[in-house]
Order: structure tokens, then sequence, then C-alpha cells
């Protein structure tokens, strides 16, 4: 039995599993940023190193097992440091911490960022006045000596570093929500939802935070690259996780440079760890930020 032209036109067309593929958010941004895709494998790489370290790590990265100050070899990819110490399974340990200070630093700087941009973009006048003066006041200080003071103050265990990093960390963040929120407070779905009677908190919630999340998450994404860095260059100073059974990058440097004429290799693999961690997370802002602002979305 012959079909119709108008019964054949009718049939609804499925794409194809190829077609399907090609057109998934993922697939399109690694074909649009092909290097913010290649630095989000690698983040995802170090999560997972991050968490599973302590179970692939084949030697105690304190237990000094071995001769000193040896280069890479078949028992010891990485080399041993100046105890005889594994530098490679001290090197996927110290991904759990450059890891867990991130994420957590950043969670509470994002946090804190967004009630403060949030309150001084909306409300503006005498508060925005405010707030905006005691951010001046704390970017004021040199970041990096205005941190060393307060881990010498409040001592240099895990959950306080990631506390005054994030406390530090969201002045900075505060001005690019405070930035968004007076765009978005422009706008008329904002002022219908004032005529109507919405309350102001509903409003920030559900209206003005949710057409804030782009510049939010671009700022969190670099964020992280930088408090890793802060992390690394703390403990490089001697006034971060100084634990010797708890390695991080930075104090892995720290005790290379001393031998580093005899083993240069030392200084290198965790030198190349903070370089290869914040590298991807401000390559992957980068990437973030060409895909979800609209300008830069217009001009492509």
């Amino acid at each position: 039995m012959s079909v119709s032209r108008n019964e054949t036109s009718s049939i609804p067309v499925v794409p194809s599993r190829r077609v399907r593929l090609q057109k998934h958010p993922l697939v399109s941004f690694a074909r649009s940023q092909p290097l913010g895709a290649a630095s989000l494998l690698v983040i995802l790489g170090l999560i997972t190193i991050a968490l599973i370290g302590p179970t692939i790590a084949p030697y105690d990265p304190a237990a000094p097992d071995f001769d000193r100050l040896q280069g890479p070899n078949g028992s010891n990819w990485f080399g041993t440091d100046e105890l005889g110490r594994d530098t490679f399974s001290r090197t996927l340990y110290g991904a759990r911490v450059s890891i867990t200070v991130g994420f957590g630093a950043t969670l509470i700087s994002i946090s804190l960022a967004c009630l403060i941009g949030l309150v001084s973009g909306y409300f503006g006048g005498w508060v925005d006045i405010v707030i905006q003066r005691l951010v001046d006041g704390v970017m004021a200080f040199p970041t990096l000596v205005l941190l060393m003071a307060l881990v010498v103050i409040t001592g240099s265990g895990l959950i306080q570093l990631i506390i005054i990093l994030g406390l530090i960390g969201s002045a900075g963040t505060s001005r690019v929500v405070r930035s968004a929120v007076l765009v978005v407070r422009q706008q008329q779905y904002i002022e219908a939802a004032r005529s109507v009677g919405v309350p102001t908190r509903r409003i920030l919630m559900l209206h003005v935070l949710p057409n804030c999340f782009a510049p939010i998450m671009v700022a969190a994404t670099v964020g992280l690259g930088g408090v890793i860095l802060a992390e690394a260059a703390l403990s490089f100073l001697g006034v971060g996780i100084n634990d010797p059974n708890q390695p991080t990058w930075g104090q892995m440097l720290n005790r290379a440079q001393r031998f580093v004429n005899v083993v240069p290799m030392q200084a290198f693999w965790p030198g190349m760890a903070i370089a290869l961690a914040v590298f991807s997370f401000n390559m992957l802002g980068d990437a973030l930020r060409d895909v979800l602002d609209p300008r830069l979305r217009g001009t492509r």
C-alpha cells in the first residue's frame, strides 16, 4: 500500500543516536572549548586521586623505608626524599590535602560572597556603602601577609586553614556577585515581583541569585586554583600544614629546595602538580566564562 506525501511528512523524525550524542551539552562543550574540556578531565583525575590516593599509593608516605635522595627507579617512580620516603606516594597524598582545602575554602568563600554581594547590590544606599568599605578594608591588606598572620594566630590545622582561606577569599568574590546583582535588579521581572508584593527574601533566592549563576560559577572555578596556590605558598613558607605525616605539595617543595642541586626531580614533581592543578582550574574557568557569558557567546 502506498503512503501519500502528506502522511509521510506527518511522521515524526527521531534523531539518530549519533545526532543526539553530538548535541549533548558535554560534547558541545568539548568541541567548542577543547582546552577547557581537557582541563575538566585533569580536574576529575585530581579529584579521583584525592579520593582513592591512599588506596593506590604503593608505600606509606611517612615511612622512611628506602635509601635517601634517590632518583626515579623501578621501586620508587618519583624517587625518594631526604628521609628515604617514597615521593610518588607523598605526591598522591598531597592531592587529597590540596583538593580538600580548595573545595572547602571555595565553598565557604562563595557562600559568604553570595550573601555579601546579594545584600550589598540589591539594597544599595548606605547598606552598600558600609559593606563595600569593609570589603575595601579587607582587600587593602596584602593577601599573603594577612593569611600568614591569621594562620600564626589560629594555628596551622587543616580546618583552620580552610576557614581562613574561605573568609579572605570571599571579599574579592563578593565584588563579582555584587556587580551581577546590580544588573539583575534593574530587570523588569524584578520590578514586577516587587509590585505584586513578593517578599524580598523570595526575590533574592528565586529571581536574583539564579540569574547570577554564571559569574558565580566562573569565580568559583578560578578561585579554586587560587586557593590551591595559596595553600601551597603557606606550606612552602612553613606556616601552613607542617605535619610530616600529612604531606602537602607546598611542604614537599619546601623540603626539596635544600637538595635541589643533588636531586632536582624532588622539586619537579610537587611543583608540576601545583602548576597543573592551578592551570586546569584557570582554564576551566575561562572556558565556562566563554560558554556562560551571553556577550561572548553572541560573538562566537
